[in-house]
């Protein structure tokens, strides 16, 4: 009997709010599942959204994806970086306009706190962009760390940045 490597969920967070927005995000979804090791399980709507924390940008689509993979964290990094740059992300400065973003929110029950990843993603439970598509593929799992449900998390939300599936 072979040994088999265990297949990993991870749910990423796909944005962007350069050029054809909607394409961007179904194009890195088609990349991601291309990886390998890695082959998504489902995608949630794509939802348009406010920027939050900035002004003067054109609104993000969003979605979160979930994968199975036997990628470690940081191979998957790495390779969503590699998607990033291919498809024409420049990186200058924190919190500009992107044609695409790849956020790895959750990596199964994983708490990883490095200078290159954090995992789950330190944000996650403030960002409506983010809880809204999650909520449609896992609402009742756990944040590792805060151990309230997905849906837990969006209703204790505060109104605001406006959020609307596409």
């Amino acid at each position: 009997m072979g040994y088999r490597i265990e297949e990993k969920t991870v749910y990423i967070g796909i944005g962007s709010n350069l050029g054809d927005k909607i394409n961007n995000c179904l194009q890195s979804v088609k990349n991601i599942d291309k990886l390998p090791k890695c082959h998504v399980i489902a995608r949630s709507s794509t939802f348009k959204t406010e920027p939050d924390g900035v002004t003067g940008q054109d609104w993000y689509a969003n979605c979160v994806i979930q994968i199975k993979t036997t990628q470690s964290p940081s191979e998957l990094l790495r390779s969503l970086l590699e998607i990033e740059s291919g498809m024409g992300r420049i990186r200058k400065k924190k919190w500009e306009a992107r044609i695409i973003d790849l956020d790895i929110l959750l990596f199964n029950q994983e708490i990883i706190s490095s200078d290159s990843l954090s995992i789950p993603h330190p944000l996650l439970h403030k960002r409506r962009f983010v809880l809204e598509p999650l909520a449609q593929l896992a609402p009742d799992l756990i944040h590792p760390v805060l151990k309230l449900t997905i849906r837990q998390l969006k209703e204790e939300l505060p109104v605001g940045p406006y959020v609307e599936m596409l």
